[in-house]
C-alpha cells in the first residue's frame, strides 16, 4: 500500500502545457491533507555532442527572470503521445536546427518530484548535421552556442548553468562514459 492515498482530486487550472490539480490525500496514520500537483507531459532533454563540445541553448526563463544556458529540451503538448526518441529529435531540430545521425537513450529523470508528475527522457545526440532552427514563438529570444566540455564544467561550477535537467542529464552522460 502506498503511504499516501488519493481520496479525491479536482482540477484547479489548465492550459496547453500543463494542468494543476489539488488532491485530498490520506496518510498512513489516517490523517488527511492536500497535495497540489502540476501535471505535464514527458519532456525530452537532448545532449548534442560532437565529441568535444556541447551545443547549448540560452533563453530567458520567465519564472526566474533570468537568461539560462541549458541543453535543448521540451515537450510537445499537442503531441503528448509522441514517442520519446521522436520528441527528442523534434526538440533538437526545433531549437538548434541540428539533426542527429545517432540518438542514444541515457535514462529518465524526475523533473520536480515534490510538485510535478513530469518526467524527462535524456538522449545523447551525435553524428550531427547542421540545419535551420524551427523555433516556437516563445523561443524567439533563444541563442545557441557550441561550448567545450571544460568550459561547460566551469559554467556549472560558476553558477552559469543551474538548470536541474541539464545537470541531471550531464550526470547520466558521465555515468554512461564510466561504464
Amino acid at each position: 500500500m502506498d503511504p499516501v492515498q488519493r481520496v479525491s482530486s479536482r482540477e484547479v487550472y489548465r492550459n496547453n502545457w500543463m494542468t494543476v490539480r489539488e488532491d485530498v490525500v490520506r496518510r498512513l496514520d489516517g490523517s488527511e491533507g492536500i497535495y497540489a500537483v502540476v501535471d505535464k507531459p514527458t519532456c525530452a532533454i537532448v545532449i548534442p555532442f560532437d565529441g568535444a563540445r556541447f551545443h547549448l541553448v540560452e533563453q530567458f526563463r520567465y519564472p526566474l527572470g533570468l537568461r539560462r544556458w541549458e541543453f535543448p529540451m521540451g515537450t510537445a503538448p499537442d503531441l503528448a503521445d509522441l514517442p520519446a526518441p521522436e520528441l527528442a529529435a523534434r526538440e533538437l531540430r526545433e531549437e538548434t536546427g541540428l539533426i542527429a545521425g545517432t540518438m542514444t537513450d541515457l535514462g529518465v529523470t524526475d523533473v520536480a518530484a515534490g510538485l510535478s508528475s513530469q518526467r524527462g527522457r535524456v538522449f545523447l545526440a551525435t553524428d550531427l548535421t547542421p540545419g535551420d532552427a524551427q523555433r516556437e514563438v516563445e523561443e524567439q529570444d533563444m541563442r545557441t552556442a557550441w561550448i567545450g566540455r571544460d568550459e561547460f564544467e566551469k559554467m556549472i561550477a560558476s553558477g552559469d548553468i543551474t538548470d536541474a535537467q541539464t545537470l541531471a542529464a550531464y550526470t547520466l552522460l558521465l555515468m554512461r562514459e564510466r561504464r
